[in-house]
């Protein structure tokens, strides 16, 4: 480098050097110093940093310290490094200006795709009225920080291999446990984990349906199943649901005229209901799944939230899977509504040889599924604290079902069922005064700047539909309610009257 040039980057190292505030440590300042330098253009592209005992002398710090940091420089696009060259500032792509979700435009309809792009916006719980989690502040961040830090003090070498390609071993264990207390009994072997739910709902869809079979799901039901089922090449036909299950009668016929690989039931607080199965009716529906010979797909994600479960749902809600003892039927489970969305954490339990060839295909499209997360929902469950979360987030949501059900009512909705659990509330727009599209309102409330959830989305034909979700847990706003009170005086061509 010439000295010219030499003495112009030491200049703009030393001018305005100190020591930041706030507890970072020695590189981390130096990073943040030499990155803002970088940033505000002081240090041009191509100019060639001083060298490593250089920059020590400069800054007052030790050699390693200047090591640590340029590395990082370099893991961040601020550097180059090249061997006998040093360290050189990085011409830098100026970022892309983010996009922002809207309201779906004239032309393009309110569908599934849609809701989905939309849940994952970074939008504050309150704003969410038709998400599918608790916020945040309901769940234990703390709780998963702490077993996250536990897990990062185990050996290094536990994170360097694949990992059991069903799964964490000592977490399929206390899930044996977990599915005892529900009355289902099961061996580790008979437990795959999955990447949260839907990696489980792509297995099965992946080990059962052949292009042109024929699938039931309840209607309304959850919608993601729609969309991979029919990616999978299967015709999808919903089973009217009721308060206490499906249409018997309306499921029989269906049986009769499409023969089905397999039927998904939602026993234990059906989404987006939280209604649940009786028993009477599941002992009905294994006994058409024995005679028209088809799989019972059982969704469980919402079970946990039961007012009978004790960290697996068990006295007080009817579960097929405690009935079948898994012979007939695959149980599905998850931990992202109750734990933490973001740990991917699923499973599926099912008969010996059918959770072996599904484990076959999971290695056969993904390998393993990551551990990490795994030995941190077995901490939470073998230490005990799942049981005292879920007994707090069941209060929490008691506390807010009744003022929820209230307002909307008041609003001019009716609620379908009595739900005393759950976290959702399934409502109808409109009242007497007739049928209102709920995808009007959903596109109107877009515009407020909440996310709605219309009942079009959980129909598998999503026909234009009167009913909407509301999760009773993100439908407290002031705001959201005020808003929704002007969309619903406007009349269904969204002019007001």
């Amino acid at each position: 480098m010439p000295l010219a040039a030499q003495a112009k980057t030491e200049d703009a190292l030393t001018s305005g050097a100190r020591l930041l505030s706030g507890g970072a440590t020695l590189v981390e300042q130096l990073v943040q110093g030499l990155a803002q330098k970088i940033d505000e253009r002081i240090l041009a592209a191509g100019a060639r940093l001083p060298p490593i005992r250089s920059m020590a002398a400069l800054r007052g710090v030790s050699r390693s310290t200047v090591v640590a940091a340029y590395e990082r420089l370099v893991a961040l696009g601020y550097l180059d490094s090249r061997r006998g060259s040093g360290f050189t500032v990085r011409e830098r792509a100026r970022p892309l200006a983010r996009a922002h979700s809207r309201a779906p435009s004239a032309g393009r309809p309110l569908d599934v795709g849609w809701l989905l792009r939309n849940m994952f916006r970074a939008l504050p719980a309150e704003r969410m009225p038709g998400g599918g989690l608790p916020p945040p502040d309901w769940l234990d961040g703390e709780l998963i920080s702490a077993q996250v830090r536990a897990v990062g003090r185990q050996s290094g070498t536990s994170f360097l291999d694949y990992g059991d390609p069903q799964g964490f071993l000592p977490l399929r264990n206390q899930l044996v446990l977990k599915l005892a207390e529900a009355e289902i009994g099961a061996v580790p072997e008979q437990i795959l984990l999955t990447s949260g739910a839907t990696q489980a709902f792509d297995l099965v869809a992946r080990h059962l349906i052949e292009p042109g079979d024929t699938v039931l799901v309840d209607d309304p039901a959850w919608f993601l199943m729609f969309g991979l089922f029919s990616m999978h090449g299967a015709r999808v036909i919903g089973v009217p649901r009721l308060v206490d299950g499906p249409d018997l009668a309306a499921l029989e016929v269906l049986l009769k005229a499409h023969r089905p690989k397999f039927y998904v039931v939602h026993s234990v607080l059906h989404n987006p209901t939280s209604t649940s199965l009786s028993s009477a009716k599941a002992h009905q529906i294994l006994n058409l799944a024995e005679r028209y010979d088809f799989t019972l797909i059982e969704d469980d994600v919402y079970g946990d939230l039961h007012p009978g479960a004790s960290g697996a749902g068990g006295v007080g809600a009817a579960r097929l899977a405690s009935l079948d003892q898994l012979r007939r039927v695959l149980f599905i489970g998850s931990f992202s509504k109750t734990l933490a969305a973001n740990l991917r954490v699923g499973f599926l339990a099912g008969a010996p040889e059918r959770v072996a060839q599904l484990a076959d295909l999971k290695l056969l499209t993904t390998l393993t599924s990551p551990e990490v997360g795994e030995r941190i929902v077995y901490r939470i469950l073998s230490e005990g604290h799942y049981r005292k979360h879920l007994d707090r987030l069941r209060k929490r949501l008691d506390s807010v079902r009744g003022p929820t059900r209230r307002r909307l009512e008041d609003l001019g909705f009716q609620i379908a069922g009595d739900p005393g659990a759950g976290i959702f509330l399934w409502a109808r727009a409109g009242g007497a005064q007739g049928a209102v599209d709920t995808n009007r309102i959903a596109a109107r409330m877009m515009d407020e700047g909440f996310v709605m959830a219309p009942g079009s989305l959980f129909a598998p034909d999503q026909r234009p539909s009167p009913w909407m979700r509301f999760n009773i847990a993100t439908s407290q706003h002031p705001g959201m309610l005020a808003a929704l009170e002007r969309v619903l005086a406007e009349d269904p061509r969204g002019q007001h009257p």
